[in-house]
């Protein structure tokens, strides 16, 4: 059966949702539902009758909920961004704007029961024919008997809080032969490269300064590993990544005075993971840029649901009181503004300086240093998306839809006009980052392939198999993509899916082919021309051959790496920090069900009795013949001697 448990997750003040193994009887109790805007209500209401409710089984809602549904709260990340009660305190809490204004909290309340989703349409029929069959009374009379039940099984380890498993987890690693480990952190790797390579070995000069764009790969549902993602994390990876491609084919990028760093950060839904992990480790020189290289920082946020072509600019009103950094904020503004002055499927806005920021990774390297930033997004207050963090955030909630009748390769291929509006908006963030890098000659030559795009939707949000995304892949992660979308929730077990597919992605896209064997590829340190503290080298499987038979395997070199994206509070021990993100994820034994039939009290006790009958009937037969063994059981005699 295709089931996907609610995840029993850790923070530091308390537990999330945890199972237990039970059993769950399917009457007229709403313990089978689909989620929608008011899923809220029903469960608060389950919630108070815990002594009924032993399990429940979701379904999904199709066609999505009209009026949207986010389980996620309504100011995310809070608590973990730059504003506080000490600094832009009118700010802190979202007590100016509450971004997610539809979001209802309820993926972060406690539930005591096992909250399973239904993922596989035809099982989920099954299940409510079974219901039908058995469970519904006729004319307002009981149902009778045999009744239909379902059993879950969600044994899930951690207890109370991170703190309290951490340490039991720690004591259990310190002295035991066999741990048994009961929590792990939230933990991946940042995607990272460079428009001109610099040595990883080293760090950077002081005066060397570097533009970051960044975004983030991650997202995440009411459910493990259900992280569609569409609007709160793909669009913008997926945009960021075109332009890349497109600023690496400007013919001058090697002579720009300032190199342009791309940043894809790892685990942001929980309390910024990988920006607040990149900044511990730019504080602490074990990262090659430093906080004092960067330059200007460009973040894109949710970007696919714009209103009238706009793309709005959201900056720092804290920051820019310092009047250095609200000079620098101004020309990054003017500078994108410029950029997008000869695309007209974008227009630029800017919005109040009183204005705070969004929920942005831009928010961890403020809260470290004052830097002049923007982040660029489809909404100027609230979200577009009424589904964030939502298992409905699918590819429909952006518009990626493909005509009837086409063969995967043709809808692979097949630019959308999501794709193309998309396109529009990585022109302009290639441009500006080309002029922000000191660019001045070939600004208006760069320019986003739709193409691109539409091939990292397609590959992200409908078919990770697919042609395409094989070619870029190593031919032992092939098993990393499925015939459905991938998912992008963080994880333990890292690097995850999203991960691997998004640092390929971007090694293909930027980087050059090189004519290198599979073992020198594996080993540049043995090819005297080559330099791994430069450049990354991967060997990759390559597009069809001629008669589509076999693949052109062939050696990428790029400067696309991955950093560990593991909070810092793991790394010194600080399991209750109120610095650092501290979420962790239990872990579990078997997770599934069955469905089966339960008789009545009565037919039971019957059987019952009647079993006991048959035990004390055979244990009188085995008596009496025991007794009477030596009469019924006599030994044959042994026959005399015969002589002649």
């Amino acid at each position: 059966m295709a089931l996907t448990p609610l995840m029993w997750f850790c923070w530091r003040a308390r537990s999330l949702p945890g199972g237990r193994m039970s059993g769950c009887l399917i009457t007229s109790l709403p313990s089978f539902m689909a989620l929608s805007p008011y899923s809220r209500n029903l469960m608060e209401k389950m919630k108070g009758r815990t002594s009924r409710i032993a399990g429940l089984a979701v379904s999904l809602a199709k066609p999505s909920p009209a009026s949207g549904f986010s389980p996620s709260v309504q100011c995310p990340n809070d608590g973990f961004g730059v504003y506080s009660n000490s600094y832009g305190p009118e700010f802190a809490h979202c007590r100016e704007i509450a971004w997610n204004s539809l979001g209802d909290g309820l993926a972060y309340e406690d539930f005591s029961f096992p909250i399973f989703l239904l993922e596989d349409e035809n099982e989920t029929n099954v299940i409510k024919q079974c219901y039908r069959d058995h469970n519904l009374s006729q004319n307002g009379s009981a149902p009778a008997f045999p009744l239909c039940a379902m059993q879950l099984f969600s044994h899930m380890h951690a207890v109370i809080s991170t703190v309290t498993c951490m340490r039991r987890s720690f004591i259990q690693s310190s002295f035991s032969i066999n741990p048994e480990i009961v929590c792990d952190p939230l933990s991946d790797y940042n995607v990272w490269s460079m428009l001109k390579p610099v040595n990883t070995s080293e760090t950077l000069e002081p005066d060397d300064k570097v533009v970051v764009a960044a975004t983030r790969l991650d997202s995440r549902s009411f459910f493990w590993n259900v992280a569609p993602g569409a609007e709160s994390a793909v669009a913008s990876f997926v945009t960021q990544l075109a332009a890349a491609e497109a600023l690496q084919k400007a013919p001058d990028v090697t002579a720009l005075p300032r190199n342009v760093m791309f940043v894809f950060f790892q685990g942001e839904t929980f309390d910024y993971i990988g920006s607040s992990r990149m900044v511990y480790d730019m504080e602490n020189g074990k990262f090659p840029v430093q906080l004092e290289n960067i330059d200007s920082f460009v973040e894109l946020g949710q970007v696919a649901l714009r209103n009238s072509l706009e793309l709005w600019m959201h900056t720092d009103p804290m920051s820019q009181k310092n009047e250095t950094v609200q000079n620098q904020v101004e020309e990054l503004l003017t500078t994108l503004e410029k950029s997008g002055a000869g695309i007209p499927t974008v227009v630029l806005r800017r919005l109040s300086r009183s204005q705070p920021l969004p929920p942005s990774s831009l928010q961890r390297f403020l809260r470290a240093r004052n830097i002049s930033g923007v982040v660029l997004a489809d909404h100027s207050a609230v979200f577009h998306n009424h589904y964030y963090q939502s298992i409905y955030d699918t590819a429909e909630n952006i518009n990626v839809t493909y005509p009837e009748g086409q063969s995967p390769e043709e809808d692979l291929n097949f630019v959308t006009d999501a794709a193309k509006a998309l396109a529009g908006v990585a022109t302009v963030l290639g441009r500006a980052l080309y002029q922000l890098a000191g660019g001045t000659n070939f600004s208006d030559t760069i320019q986003a392939d739709p193409q691109t795009v539409t091939r990292l939707l397609y590959g992200f949000l409908v078919r990770a198999n697919n042609s395409w995304f094989q070619s870029i892949l190593r031919p032992d992660l092939r098993s990393y993509l499925g015939d459905g979308p991938l998912q992008h929730y963080i994880a333990v077990s890292s690097p995850t899916n999203t991960t691997y597919v998004v640092q390929y992605a971007l090694a293909n896209l930027t980087g050059k082919v090189i004519d290198l064997t599979r073992e020198q590829c594996q080993d540049p340190s043995k090819v005297p021309t080559e330099n791994k503290d430069l450049y990354e080298y991967t060997w990759v499987q390559g597009p069809l051959n001629s008669n589509e038979t076999d693949r052109l395997p062939r050696c990428v070199r790029s400067t696309a790496r991955l950093a560990r994206a593991l909070s810092p509070a793991f790394e010194l021990k600080q399991w209750g920090s109120t610095e650092y993100s501290t979420w962790t994820e239990s872990r579990w034994k078997d997770i599934r069900a069955r469905i089966f039939l339960i008789a009545s009290k009565e037919l039971e006790f019957v059987t019952l009795m009647v079993g006991f009958g048959i035990l004390v009937f055979s244990l009188v037969v085995t008596y009496c013949i025991n007794a009477k063994a030596d009469v019924l059981f006599i030994a044959p005699r042994e026959p005399g001697s015969v002589s002649y």
